[in-house]
């Protein structure tokens, strides 16, 4: 690992910036000479169905137009694949939508050790459930009843709220707890101050 590459996990309830925020500490690292690899697992899976046409495919379409979660195996495939394809060893890593669920942490956990990425960032942008609520209601699109933002801020506080206590009790991660409950701008200036960027 180079001396100014770094890794950085993102995590935080639905509508809280986390990936606005990952998206400009991308151009700070780039700014400062980095190159990055921006693995942003949501988007992965978009592609994965639009560009794959095949039976696993159809079936994780048919899953997420149901709301459902997808099976361990799949989420860790598109990360995993990513770091063996796109990977060389130099780039500084930022993460999002990686490990949001006990089973996957260990995995995470053993494939950051295997290619040396420690010490890594744990950035949790911080809200509060009501203010992530409103943000998300706020949006206006169809598929955000009360019910299912609900039930996407349940699964925050049950599966992946254990994820983060589990990589923060890990040596070799430092956890950022940040105030996203400030402009878009002032979250950023304290993501880079805790970060000493």
């Amino acid at each position: 690992m180079s001396e100014k590459s770094n890794t950085f996990i993102f995590f935080g309830k639905s509508g809280s910036g986390k990936g606005t925020q990952a998206e400009l500490l991308i151009e700070k690292l780039k700014e400062k000479g980095n190159e990055v690899i921006y693995i942003e697992t949501g988007k992965r899976f978009r592609e994965f169905i639009e560009k794959e046409g095949n039976h696993s495919s159809k079936l994780t379409k048919e899953a997420l137009n149901h709301g459902e979660l997808m099976p361990v195996f799949l989420p860790i495939w598109l990360w995993t694949s990513a770091f063996v394809e796109e990977f060389t060893g130099t780039e500084s890593l930022v993460l999002d939508g990686l490990a949001r669920r006990m089973t996957e942490a260990p995995v995470l956990d053993s494939a950051l050790r295997f290619y040396d990425r420690l010490p890594c960032h744990i950035v949790h942008i911080d809200v509060s459930r009501e203010w992530a609520f409103d943000r998300l209601k706020s949006r206006g699109r169809a598929d955000d009843t009360d019910e299912y933002i609900n039930s996407r801020l349940d699964w925050f506080e049950k599966d992946v709220e254990p994820v983060i206590e589990y990589f923060e009790e890990r040596k070799g991660f430092s956890l950022h707890t940040i105030n996203g409950e400030q402009s878009i701008e002032d979250v950023h200036v304290e993501l880079i101050k805790k970060l000493n960027l």
